[in-house]
């Protein structure tokens, strides 16, 4: 490129970069710097409704809080984890993940990552659309068809468009969205104190072991687990002596500190009110907005689309990488538009055709959280063998060292959905029948598709330590002759 197309670029902000290495010059971010991206795409309300999902395990508000605490701080740490691995090769996360996967073998967990980054994001506009709905019927606008048509244009056209102008651009919107959504935050939690009671909460029953577990595989899925395969996208302009523990730790409290207080406070208002526990599984935004005075559901709604803009842009962003590194011959921003239009497709088909879409998404999650936890315990595994810097070129090429297929890695990811998947089970099997063939290693002592291990979804947990335990244990000397060649 030249220099004057560069300044070009930089001037409209712009990144063209896509895959590539990012050049050694641009390399200036601080491990500081990731707290924005993190905390803001973690911030939103609907942060509250999840605890209406912990707590439809049968747990108590206790055993709630220590769920989301463990289950989301844990999540973001494995993030920070992966992102260390940005920071050593300076690519996307699908890109440095050829290094224990192979060159083209990487194409197989890609495949995973990237229709969990479309569903996830499509799912977070989805939110905003019947927020908007929901919002604009208690105001008395009329949330019908028009209000959903004109909501999705412009949710689209926010997620789009900031996804296509790229990484600066997000990084300086995030830091913005950061306060607003932060402050919306904190007031939605003060007008709505009142309706707190400790009494009801205090009630609740405590839930078997089996459903503890099931909650924090639940938590660990929605939150940090739900980005782990985009991590390194968001540290790869990091200098390259940057401390890792700087970068695990930003990274965790980012992504961390909202949630767990969103959380928390949710599991109390939701554990108040049977009425608001049922309604978050339709429209979260909309349920969690009914508990507000009118004056003050514009800023709400305004708060509420823009953090669930906010992480949308993240993820099709990401997902537009991921498909370039799938081998898909477009431009970065191309890519990103390519990606924003199948989320606005879907978007489109949830709001306007299908008649119930937290039940199949929920069943969707698991589903792809078991291979993606498999992969994630791979690469982590991977990044703790580790002791240099990856060679920038061999990720681009199939003959060098990293080779074109890790066979270990590739088996260790097929085992370990196999048996991932035997040890959960399609809690949706009316709205999401195409998933009922799971569970089928729950008969081997675990008490079948109805017994009490069925909901604790030891699957997730399962890929995750086969996939390090593996990638640990049999490829060190895989990452040791690798390493070597690096040396000479």
């Amino acid at each position: 490129m030249s220099d004057h197309t560069l300044s070009e670029t930089r001037r409209l902000g712009v990144e063209t970069t896509g895959i590539e290495i990012i050049d050694e010059a641009d390399r200036t971010a601080r491990p500081a710097d990731l707290f924005w991206p993190w905390f803001a795409a973690n911030v939103s309300v609907f942060g509250l409704s999840y605890a209406a999902f912990v707590l439809y395990f049968g747990i108590s508000f206790w055993q709630g809080v220590l769920v989301s605490v463990v289950g989301i701080v844990v999540s973001f740490a494995l993030c920070g984890i992966i992102a260390i691995a940005g920071k050593r090769g300076s690519a996307p996360t699908m890109v440095l993940s050829r290094a224990a996967f192979g060159v083209t073998g990487q194409k197989v967990p890609g495949v995973f990552s990237w229709l969990v980054s479309i569903g996830w994001e499509t799912f977070l506009a989805i939110l905003a659309v019947l927020a908007t709905s929901t919002i604009f019927e208690r105001l008395g606008w009329s949330g019908g068809t028009a209000t959903k048509v004109v909501a999705t244009a412009v949710v689209a056209a926010l997620i789009v468009s900031a996804s296509v102008a790229g990484y600066h651009v997000i990084m300086r919107m995030q830091s913005v969205l950061t306060w607003i959504t932060g402050v919306v935050s904190v007031l939605y939690m003060a007008m709505t104190l009142d309706d707190i009671d400790w009494s009801a909460v205090q009630a609740i029953p405590a839930g078997s072991t089996q459903a503890v577990i099931g909650a924090l595989v639940m938590v660990m899925t929605g939150f940090g687990l739900g980005w782990i395969n985009i991590a390194a996208d968001w540290s790869r302009y990091q200098s390259r002596d940057a401390s890792n523990g700087a970068i695990v730790g930003w990274n965790t409290v980012g992504g961390a500190l909202a949630p767990v207080v969103l959380v928390v406070f949710g599991l109390a208002l939701a554990g108040s009110s049977t009425e608001i526990l049922d309604g978050v599984a339709g429209d979260p935004i909309g349920t969690l907005a009914t508990l507000l005075p009118t004056w003050v559901l514009v800023p709400f709604l305004l708060a509420a689309i823009l953090a669930l803009v906010s992480g949308a842009v993240l993820g099709i962003y990401s997902s537009g990488l991921t498909l370039l590194s799938l081998g898909v011959r477009l431009r970065r921003p191309q890519a990103a538009f390519v990606d924003g239009v199948i989320l606005t497709l879907g978007t489109i088909y949830v709001v306007f055709v299908a008649e119930d879409f937290a039940g199949p998404f929920q069943s969707f999650l698991i589903t792809l959280g078991v291979p993606l936890a498999a992969w994630a315990g791979l690469m982590i595994g991977d990044i703790a063998l580790r002791r240099r810097d990856y060679d920038e070129e061999a990720l681009f090429d199939p003959a060098g060292r990293y080779g074109a297929f890790d066979w270990i890695s590739i088996a260790t990811m097929a085992l370990a959905s196999f048996i991932g998947w035997g040890l959960v089970v399609n809690t949706f099997p009316d709205d999401a029948s195409w998933n009922n063939w799971q569970g089928y290693l729950l008969g081997l002592g675990l008490g079948g598709r109805d017994g009490a291990w069925a909901f604790a979804n030891l699957g997730v947990l399962c890929a995750l330590v086969i996939g390090f335990a593996a990638s640990y244990l049999l490829r060190r000397g895989t990452v040791a002759r690798q390493e070597a060649r690096s040396a000479r």
